[in-house]
C-alpha cells in the first residue's frame, strides 16, 4: 500500500477496498451468525452483529480505519464522534493498536454506551446533541491537538469496514443456502453499513430502514438530493440512527443502487426488538432492531433470499426489560 492511498481520505470506497477490510477483520474476530427467522412462510437471514465484541458492527470500520494510520498519525491520537456504538467501535481498535482515543458523544446517549466506551479506555467529551455540532467540536479538536479525525460514515474506510459485514452476508447465504442474497435490509443512520453492504453485494436490491421523524435518507433517495432531517425530530430510542444529515459518499452509492429507503413507528420497533429476543434470543437495541421492524410491519415483499441487519444490541438494561415485557 502506497503513502499516498493511507493520506487520500478524498477516495472512493471500492469493492476492492471492502475485500481488503474483511480480510483484516477475519483475520482478527470470528463471523457473526446468520440466523433463520421464519416470517410469514418465508425464511429470512438475520446477521446478528449484536454479538461483536461491542455489540454492533461499528467494530469493523473502526479498526479498518486505524489500521491504516501511519506511524506519526497514530501518536496522535484519533478523535471520533458518536452516540455510542461507533464510538465502542473506534475506542476498543485504538486500545488494542496502542492509540489514544477521544470520543464526542451526546449528553442524551445511553448510560450503557457511555459507560462502555469509558471502560474501553478512551477520554469522553460530551455535547447537546440539538444545539452543538459534533463534526465542528471534532474538528476544532483535531486542529488543537493534531489528533486524526475518524467520522462515523463519512469516510472512505468506514464504508468499506461496515462493507465487511455484507460481504460475510453474502458468503454465509452462499455456504448455507446455496445461493447469494437477491434482496437486503439494512438499518441506516448515516448510510456506512448500508452503503458498505451495497458494495459487498452488486447484484442485490438495497432497501434502507430509519425511526419514524429521523429518515432522511429515505427522503433523501426520493427527492434524488441530500436533505437533512426536519427542525424539531420527535424524541426516539433509535439513538444509534439519529443522523441529522447522511454524507455524499454513502448517498450516492445508494442513489446509483436505486436503493429502497423506509420507515418504522416506534411500536413496530419495539415489536421487533420483542420477537428477535424471543425467537432468536438475542438482546437488540432499538436502532439495531429496524429493518426486522420493516419487515414484521409488512413493508416489504419478502423472497426466498432476504437477508437483513440486527446491528447493535447496546441497549440500557431497564429500557430493554421494559419493551420486552409489554403487550
Amino acid at each position: 500500500m502506497t503513502e499516498q492511498y493511507l493520506m487520500s481520505p478524498d477516495r472512493q470506497p471500492s469493492l476492492a477496498g471492502v475485500e481488503r477490510a474483511a480480510e483484516k477483520i477475519a483475520a482478527i474476530l470470528p463471523a457473526t451468525p446468520l440466523l433463520p427467522l421464519d416470517v410469514d412462510g418465508k425464511t429470512i437471514w438475520c446477521k446478528a452483529e449484536c454479538l461483536q465484541p461491542i455489540g454492533a458492527f461499528k467494530i469493523r470500520g473502526g479498526w479498518h480505519r486505524l489500521t491504516d494510520l501511519t506511524d506519526e498519525q497514530r501518536s496522535r491520537g484519533v478523535v471520533a464522534f458518536s452516540s455510542g456504538n461507533h464510538a465502542q467501535g473506534v475506542a476498543w481498535a485504538a486500545r488494542k493498536l496502542g492509540v489514544h482515543a477521544t470520543i464526542i458523544m451526546p449528553e442524551d446517549a445511553p448510560q450503557a454506551k457511555l459507560e462502555n466506551t469509558s471502560a474501553l479506555g478512551a477520554d469522553i467529551i460530551t455535547y447537546d446533541r440539538m444545539s452543538g455540532s459534533r463534526e465542528k467540536l471534532a474538528a476544532d479538536f483535531a486542529e488543537k491537538t493534531g489528533a486524526v479525525v475518524v467520522p462515523s460514515f463519512d469516510d472512505p474506510w468506514i464504508v468499506e469496514g461496515q462493507g465487511s459485514c455484507g460481504l460475510e452476508i453474502r458468503e454465509q447465504m452462499l455456504a448455507q443456502v446455496g445461493s447469494v442474497p437477491d434482496q437486503i435490509i439494512v438499518c441506516c443512520g448515516g448510510g456506512g453499513l448500508a452503503s458498505g453492504t451495497a458494495l459487498a453485494n452488486p447484484d442485490a436490491r438495497m432497501i434502507v430502514v430509519e425511526p419514524e421523524g429521523w429518515d432522511d435518507m429515505k427522503r433523501s433517495l426520493e427527492l434524488g438530493t441530500i436533505v437533512p432531517v426536519d427542525k424539531n425530530p420527535p424524541a426516539t430510542e433509535c439513538d444509534a440512527l439519529q443522523t441529522m444529515q447522511v454524507a455524499q459518499i454513502t448517498f450516492d452509492i445508494l442513489r446509483d443502487r436505486n436503493a429502497l429507503g423506509l420507515s418504522v413507528s416506534r411500536d413496530a420497533v419495539h415489536h421487533a426488538m420483542r420477537v428477535a429476543f424471543e425467537k432468536l434470543h438475542l438482546v437488540v437495541e432499538p436502532g439495531g432492531a429496524v429493518a426486522l421492524a420493516a419487515i414484521l410491519a409488512g413493508k416489504v415483499a419478502l423472497t426466498d433470499r432476504t437477508a437483513i441487519t440486527l446491528s447493535g444490541g447496546n441497549v440500557d438494561r431497564q429500557l430493554f426489560a421494559n419493551i420486552i415485557a409489554e403487550n
